[in-house]
Formats: C-alpha cells, structure tokens, sequence
C-alpha cells in the first residue's frame, strides 16, 4: 500500500516514537514526518540520538526521515495527525482525558480543511466522537465531516517486546466514513507488514482496545486469586500451573503484579463507561480489586515469614519498574509492595538498574540505591525479574542477606528453587 499523506506524530513516548520512526524509515513517505512532544528534554535527547525507553534503536532513530519538534505551528505542514498521548487514570480510578483533550486542543488551533486526525491512546467507547471532536471543532472553526474527519486505530504496543512491534502487529484502524477508513487503511498498511483490521466503526475500534488488556486483567485476577488460595493450603502455585498447562486448551497465564499504563488502567475506562450507562460491572472490577490487592497481600505474607525467622526489619527491594526490563515506572505495584512493608515499620532500600532515579524520586519520593552502596538485609524481594537479577541467581540474593541468611521473596517464581542456599527461607506466588 501507499499514500501521498504528510504525516505528524504527536506525543513521543513508548507508543508514539515507534509509530514516528516506522513511518520515517518508509519509502513511502516522500516527506519528514512531523515528530512532537511537548517535553524539551525528550525532544532534545532524541535529537542527540538516543531514546532513553530503549524502544527505538539509535540506528533507526538516526535514520528516520522525521523533524523532531516542540514547535506546535510544525504540525500545520502535515495532513494526517497521529494522537498518542497517556490516558491514565486519577486517584479514584476514573478516566484522565486531561493529555488527551490538552493535544486535541492543540492540534485544533493548526487544523486545516481536508486533514485527517487519528487517535491510538485508550479510551472508552465514544471518546473519540464525543469528547475529542468538539475540542478540534471549537479550537479550528471548522466542522467534523465536511472539513476534517477523524479515525481511530488503537496501540499495540508492548514495552520491551523486541518481537512484536508496531510493523508486525495487526492494526486495527476505523474512520467516521468510507472514505477517511479507506485512507487510514492505506496510511498505516503502507508500513504495517502484519496488516490491516477495518473495524465497523470507531467505537467497535475503541471497545476492543479495552477488551483486549480487560481480558488479560482478569485472566491474571483469577491467577492471583488462586495464588491466595493456593498459599493458605501450603501448595505451590507454579507447581499446579505446570501441571494444569499440559492440558492443550489451558490459559498459560501465572500471578503477579499488575502495572504499567495498559493492563491495570484500560478496563476501568470500561468498567467507567459502563456505570455511565447504569450498569455496575462486576467480574471486571471484581479482577481488578483482587490485582490492586496484591501488592498488600505479598508485604504481609514476607512479614508473616520473617516472624516465623526470628525477625529483622530491614529489606532490599530489587526492581521498582512496572515490567522486566523496561525503564518504566508508570503505575507499577511495587510500590504498593513497599507502602505495605513500610506500614509494619520496615526499613527498605529499592534497587533497580533500569529506572531513573530521578523519575523515582518523583512520582514516588524513592530514592533508589547504588548497586554498590546496597546494605546487606534481612530479607530480599525479587519483586521485577530483569535479566540481570535472573543472570545473578542466587549467588546475588544470598550476598545480600545478612550471614547469607534470611528470607527471600520471589514474586515471579525465576529463581532455582532445587538449589536454595543453606539459611534461606523462600517464598513466591
């Protein structure tokens, strides 16, 4: 496929680099690609060629036919804007639209007759028709349809996922009419190898984005409920879950935190946009109360444990990140893990080679410790198996017990558990 579109992509993160940088590299595109974000540091370290969320290799990136900018009046030069920007949600667990509006709001000032606007961020049925299009129709003065029509075509993306990527993932795209469908269909087949899904409409677009991470939450929900149940009758969770996966029809899903900026956050846009209509969804805020939980669960099993050891306060937090091997510290439930632990007077140093300090500090007021400042504890938790906690095994964790002895946590279930050291007392999920 091909097209003769001048493309933007705004909002540069985990979702929208990949999507500037596989549409830069196309042949296809006669033109740069229109590369915004509002933040200067994230525009200026990709312009100094790398990108620190290790998605895009500095090669590709170096490569891309794309103008990285802060400049909104760049967007005027293309015809086809790509929004990805976060739609995350607030204390109370409700939809925060407030980046979604925000880029409506600021593309529409630039808007031009004949352009077409495409949204890939998560969002409840009728987002996109009901909340962003009066937004680019009040900012433009011009009307949706006869001016400028919108699509919509969901991320897929996976952080840290070096197989599937955007060019190999089936796209799902929608239009308000034939025509703009046709068009977002050419547009992203003209990069996609996986190919294009024409879904009915933009809603069906938006609900099966929300169905797709719903569905996931709540396969690993019953996980982690059986987990629960499983710890009361002193029975391995993993052990049962081998045995159950030889079965051919068996769901291969295991227990764990929940995070990160897809599978704990989009089905409370369902479940949000459910209520909206006077339904109360149970199975779904059912899944997601037992996830949100588990963190607390897992804090209270350790200090059980300890107890049971003679004691000791002191901890060492390994892996903070909401996933294995990624930067990103977006909603990750370790911190409900350290909350917990912190409510029963323990001491904590976190530890985690891939995220920010920075960042930590932040959003969490974590301040992350040195690998080669870390204390010897009485307690260590696994908590994010990055490769290179699963490359120290066990020689790693017991070096950071005091005497080689004390009680570790492995929340994914990564170490040997045929070669536990002498003095340790093991627990996983």
């Amino acid at each position: 496929m091909s097209h003769n579109r001048r493309i933007s992509v705004i909002g540069l993160g985990y979702v929208g680099l990949p999507v500037a940088v596989s549409f830069g590299l196309s042949p296809d595109n006669a033109h740069p690609v229109v590369a915004f974000d509002i933040s200067v540091p994230r525009v200026n370290g990709l312009k100094a060629g790398h990108d620190i969320t290790g998605e895009v290799e500095d090669t590709d990136l170096a490569k891309a036919n794309m103008t990285l900018t802060t400049d909104v009046k760049e967007l005027a030069k293309a015809d086809f804007h790509i929004i990805t920007v976060p739609t995350p949600v607030d204390n109370a667990n409700r939809p925060d639209l407030t980046p979604l509006v925000s880029a409506s709001t600021m593309l529409g000032g630039i808007l031009k007759k004949g352009d077409i606007v495409v949204y890939e961020s998560t969002v409840y049925p009728g987002a996109t028709e009901e909340t962003c299009v009066p937004v680019l129709e009040e900012l433009s003065g011009l009307k949706c349809g006869p001016d400028f029509t919108v699509g919509y075509s969901p991320e897929r993306i996976n952080p840290g996922d070096k197989e599937h990527r955007f060019e190999t993932i089936t796209k799902v795209v929608s239009g308000q009419d034939q025509a703009t469908l046709d068009i977002v269909a050419d547009v992203y087949g003209s990069v996609v190898k996986a190919g294009v899904h024409k879904a009915a409409t933009i809603k069906t677009a938006e609900a099966a984005k929300v169905i797709e991470n719903t569905q996931r939450d709540l396969n690993i929900a019953l996980m982690n409920e059986l987990a629960q149940i499983f710890d009361r009758m002193n029975i391995d969770t993993k052990d049962v879950l081998e045995a159950a996966g030889t079965k051919w029809n068996f769901l291969k899903f295991s227990p764990g935190l929940v995070g990160g900026h897809c599978i704990g956050v989009d089905p409370y846009y369902l479940t949000y946009r459910a209520e909206q209509t006077g339904y109360h969804p149970q199975v779904i805020l059912a899944g997601r109360e037992i996830n949100d939980g588990m963190g607390a669960f897992i804090a209270r099993e350790m200090v059980k444990l300890m107890l049971q050891n003679g004691g000791g306060k002191t901890v060492t937090m390994l892996g903070l990140t909401f996933k294995e091997d990624v930067p990103d510290l977006r909603n990750t439930k370790v911190v409900d893990v350290i909350s917990e632990l912190k409510s029963y007077g323990m001491d904590i140093q976190v530890h985690d080679p891939m995220a920010s300090n920075e960042e930590a500090q932040h959003e969490y007021g974590i301040e992350l410790t040195p690998t080669d400042a870390l204390a010897q504890t009485d307690a260590v938790v696994v908590a994010v198996p990055h490769a290179s906690y699963i490359d120290g095994g066990w020689d790693m964790v017991q070096g950071l017990l005091k005497n080689g002895k004390g009680v570790v946590v492995d929340v994914r279930g990564v170490l040997d558990r045929d070669t536990i050291p002498d003095g340790v007392s093991l627990w996983r999920l």
